[in-house]
């Protein structure tokens, strides 16, 4: 079985659906609390290249953060790396992961794009 990975918040109701989702099917992902353990470059990089969009589409324009910081800003792909790593509660959740791919959640029904259409799990 591969390893999946939540990248999760337990306050928001989109990423605690997704997590609850993965239970009842009986998958029990590592849950990693981004906001408190940001992940680095490195793997946000990782990331987006498993999710195939580029860092601002992970980018949650809708927190206040961002409306007073980024917002109308122009930065290359590095430099929104480094803004999320810095301020992961920019980053898009929930993220979860199965081996070399990944989904943002969003609804939560979204993670069976992680599966083949068999259903193997």
């Amino acid at each position: 079985m591969e390893k999946i990975t939540i990248y999760h918040h337990p306050r928001c109701s989109k990423s605690r659906g997704a997590l609850a989702l993965l239970q009842e099917r009986g998958l029990s992902p590592e849950i990693r609390f981004y906001q408190m353990d940001p992940p680095s470059p490195a793997e946000l990089r990782r990331l987006l290249k498993k999710l195939g969009i580029t860092a601002e589409e992970l980018l949650r324009k809708s927190e206040p953060l961002f409306k007073e910081r980024y917002q109308g800003t122009v930065h290359a792909e590095r430099e929104w790396i480094e803004i999320i790593a810095a301020h992961p509660v920019l980053m898009e959740r929930p993220v979860v992961v199965r081996g070399d791919r990944a989904v943002i959640a969003r609804p939560p029904e979204r993670v069976d794009e992680l599966w083949d259409a068999s259903g193997e799990r």
